[in-house]
Order: C-alpha cells, then sequence, then structure tokens
C-alpha cells in the first residue's frame, strides 16, 4: 500500500493553492488559441481543416501523456514528476511563441500537450495532503480554477494578438507557467514515491497508442474530402483498426501497461470515460463552431466579430465554466454523480439543439455557449472527483488520467469534426462555409451529446468514497 504524508492543514492548503495557481496559468495557455483561430488562420494561410487540427493538436499529445504522468505520479510521486513535466511545457510555449510557421506553432502546441498531465499529478498530491473529506472539493477547485485559466486565456488573447502580435499571446502565459511552477516548488510538500517503482515503461503501448491516435486525427480530417479520396479513408480505416487491435493485445499481457485494462473494465471506470467522452465531443464541437460562426461573414448569417471581440464574447462561458468546476464537486458530494450529469447532459443536449434552430443574434450564441460550458464543468468534475475517490489512493493518478484521456479524446475528435463540417460546406475558392453547416454542426452535436443518457441511467445514485 502507498504511504502518504500528513501535513498540517495549512501546508495541505497552501500546496493546493500553489496547484491551483499553476493550473490557471496553464488553462490560460492552453485556450489562447481558440477565440484566435480565424485571425491564425488568416495571418498563416490556414484551411478551416488546417485551424481545426491546430485547435486539437495540444489535446493529442495530452492523451498521450497523461496516462503516464498519472502512472509515473502514482510511481515516483506527484511533485517530482509535476515540476519535470512544467518545464516541457514551458519550452512549448517559448516555441509556439517564437514560431514563425504552422509546422514550428504545431511543435509547440505538441510539447504544451504535456500541460494535461499536470491534472492526475495535481490530485494525488490533493489526495495525500488534504482530509478525505474535502478531496471532492479540493479536486473541484484545481479543476475550476484551470477552466478559470481559460477564461483569462479567451479574454485576453484576441487584444494581446491584435494589440502586439500573435507571438506574445503564447509568450505571457508561459512567463505566468513558469512563475507558477516556481512557486509550486517552493511550497508543495514533497509526497513519497509508491509500489512498483521498478516496474518498466510500456514502450510498445504508448507507441501504438500513438499511432492509434493519430491515424484517427488524419482519418477526421479526410473525411470532408471522402467523395474524392474513398481509397485514402479506406487504408486509414483499416490501419486504425489494426492499432486498435494491436494496443489491446499487448496492453493485455505487459507487465506495468500504460493503460490498465483490468481498471478500464471496472463498471464506473469505464462508465465515466464513455459519458466523458460523448460530453467533451459535444462541447468540443461548440467550442469550435461559436468563434467561427462569429467570425463568419455570410449572407444573413454570422457577426465579422475580431479576435477580441469574440475573446469577449466567449467570457461569460469562461466564467460559468470556472463556476462549474467546484459546483460539480459539491453537487456530486451532495446529490450523487448520476443527478449531476443527467441534469449537465439534458442541459447541453438541449442548448447544441437550441444554437442549431436559433443562431440570428449574438446573444443566442453568448447565452448557448455558456449552458454548454456550466453543463461540461459539472459533468465532467462529477466524473472526475467520483473516480478519484473511488479508487484506492495509489491509483489516483492512473484512474483519473483515463478520465482526462477520454475528456482530450472527446474534444479532440468534436473539433476535427466541426472543422470536417465547415469545410465540406466551404465552395472551392470561397472561405465562407455554408450556414448548413453550423446548423448540422450543432444538431449532431445536440443528438450525440443525448446518448449519454442511455449510460446514465446505469450510474449509481450515490458515490463511493
Amino acid at each position: 500500500m502507498t504511504t502518504s504524508l500528513a501535513p498540517s492543514p495549512t501546508v495541505g492548503k497552501a500546496a493546493v493553492g500553489a496547484l491551483g495557481l499553476l493550473a490557471l496559468s496553464t488553462g490560460a495557455l492552453e485556450s489562447v488559441v481558440s477565440p484566435t483561430i480565424p485571425l491564425l488562420e488568416r495571418e498563416l494561410g490556414m484551411s478551416q481543416s488546417e485551424g481545426a487540427l491546430l485547435s486539437i493538436v495540444l489535446l493529442i499529445t495530452g492523451a498521450l501523456i497523461t496516462p503516464l504522468a498519472g502512472k509515473f505520479g502514482d510511481r515516483y510521486g506527484g511533485k517530482k514528476v509535476l515540476i519535470r513535466l512544467m518545464a516541457v511545457v514551458s519550452v512549448g510555449g517559448t516555441v509556439s511563441a517564437l514560431a514563425p510557421n504552422l509546422p514550428v506553432l504545431l511543435l509547440g502546441q505538441v510539447l504544451q500537450g504535456a500541460m494535461v498531465g499536470a491534472l492526475p499529478l495535481s490530485f494525488i498530491v490533493v489526495r495525500k495532503h488534504l482530509p478525505a473529506g474535502d478531496s471532492k472539493v479540493a479536486i473541484g477547485v484545481v479543476s475550476g480554477l484551470f477552466v478559470g485559466g481559460g477564461m483569462v486565456g479567451m479574454l485576453s488573447a484576441g487584444p494581446v494578438a491584435e494589440q502586439l502580435s500573435r507571438h506574445w499571446m503564447f509568450a505571457l502565459p508561459t512567463l505566468a507557467v513558469v512563475a507558477a511552477t516556481l512557486l509550486v516548488n517552493k511550497l508543495m510538500p514533497g509526497d513519497p514515491p509508491g509500489v512498483g517503482r521498478d516496474a518498466g515503461i510500456d514502450w510498445p503501448g504508448l507507441l501504438l497508442l500513438s499511432g492509434t491516435l493519430i491515424t484517427l486525427m488524419l482519418l477526421l480530417a479526410l473525411a470532408p474530402e471522402v467523395g474524392s479520396q474513398p481509397l485514402a479513408l479506406l487504408v486509414l480505416v483499416v490501419i486504425l483498426a489494426v492499432f486498435v487491435i494491436s494496443w489491446v493485445s499487448v496492453e493485455r499481457r505487459a507487465a506495468s501497461p500504460m493503460i490498465d485494462l483490468k481498471m478500464l473494465a471496472r463498471p464506473a471506470i469505464w462508465k465515466a470515460c464513455v459519458l466523458t467522452f460523448i460530453i467533451c465531443m459535444g462541447t468540443s464541437t461548440a467550442v469550435f463552431l461559436v468563434p467561427q460562426l462569429l467570425d463568419e461573414r455570410g449572407e444573413g448569417y454570422g457577426f465579422g466579430a475580431s479576435a477580441t471581440e469574440i475573446g469577449l464574447l466567449l467570457l461569460p462561458g469562461a466564467i460559468v465554466a470556472t463556476l462549474a468546476g467546484p459546483l460539480g464537486g459539491i453537487g456530486d458530494r451532495r446529490f450523487g454523480s448520476r443527478a449531476v450529469v443527467n441534469f449537465g447532459v439534458i442541459l447541453m443536449a438541449g442548448s447544441l439543439v437550441a444554437m442549431a434552430l436559433v443562431h440570428s443574434e449574438v446573444w443566442h450564441l453568448v447565452v448557448g455557449k455558456a449552458l454548454i460550458a456550466l453543463a461540461n464543468g459539472l459533468c465532467v468534475t462529477a466524473m472526475m472527483t467520483s473516480t478519484a475517490t473511488a479508487v484506492d489512493k495509489g491509483d489516483t493518478g492512473i484512474a483519473t488520467s483515463l478520465i482526462l484521456v477520454s475528456r482530450v479524446l472527446g474534444f479532440a475528435v468534436g473539433g476535427q469534426l466541426g472543422g470536417a463540417f465547415l469545410t465540406a460546406a466551404t465552395p472551392s475558392g470561397s472561405k465562407i462555409a455554408a450556414e448548413s453547416a453550423y446548423v448540422t454542426g450543432f444538431l449532431i452535436a445536440g443528438v450525440i451529446t443525448s446518448l449519454a443518457l442511455i449510460v446514465t441511467r446505469t450510474l449509481r445514485k450515490g458515490v463511493t468514497s
């Protein structure tokens, strides 16, 4: 059994406070791309599919790094791994800030993706340094501050990019990440390594999962060209199936698998992963489509908003998302995860369908995006807190990393689907997507989100502590 320190409540709260500041700064760095995608598309000469790829490449890295970060944190100690991970993030932010073109910017985003692994490492420390009764609320607070950082990033990215340059919108939050990391290193108590620290790294599993994710993204990127490149799509489908089957086979035999399929097979874990994936896919579709529709200059639709205006219009949703994290943790503790997730799913599905039907005024999109952000925050936090406290402390990192992998995969798929809808509905030689692309995207995302209710019916009412 993994041992843990028992610091005084003051020390534990100081550590959580430092983690919160780090979550705030990394959230800001993660979110600067979303409101400035239209601006970046114009400055770097990107297509809408390339814009969608830029919006999710960070998440692909996160899906690969997160389970490793959780496993290493359980094995070697959360603080030690966290500090090293933030060094990679800082390098990535610097590369993004200095990037002269799209390939270099993509490289920077790949390195920045390591930030996603910070959350399971933070949860490891929270469970070791806070009383058990406070863990859910603390996890919700850290998650909420990560989302709150997104609010800061979305609000500041447009004005910084337009008044200074796109380079500074990456440089400023990167400096904040460096400062917060130094503060965490000073204030966070060290946590001891867990058992099994001599087990090897599952490199075959990591490589096969990398191939799976990259192939999936290529498949989604080429989906709009299905009519002109059917053979290429068929080949990618076959390659994807081979990767998935090989990965499952390797993970089942590995002595120390990157993702423990036995843990994933637990009903509470796989249901939480499925729900998180569906919910985040619906959220991501809206996250990509709403800024594009605000920027759109179509006949009778779109609003021609600037990057600064888009950031301001997305601000209410970011504020709501910040509050949703702690509310999700409190709601989970008081009402149980099933009640919180049911409410969130219904709210999100209804909001997506409403935006498909009504989007003629700016406030329609602002309100719809805010409701979706609230629903996503409630659902994901409820899944995260219930999962984090349903396993042994020594498994906190890997268990929560499974939820985070589902989160980033959902966001990646949703973003690519949004880009595919717009690309398919943009006439050759034009940069204006048909209004039907937005209607279809919102409507399909709403229908898919509503399918989560099938899974929520099988959840337990309460939460296993």
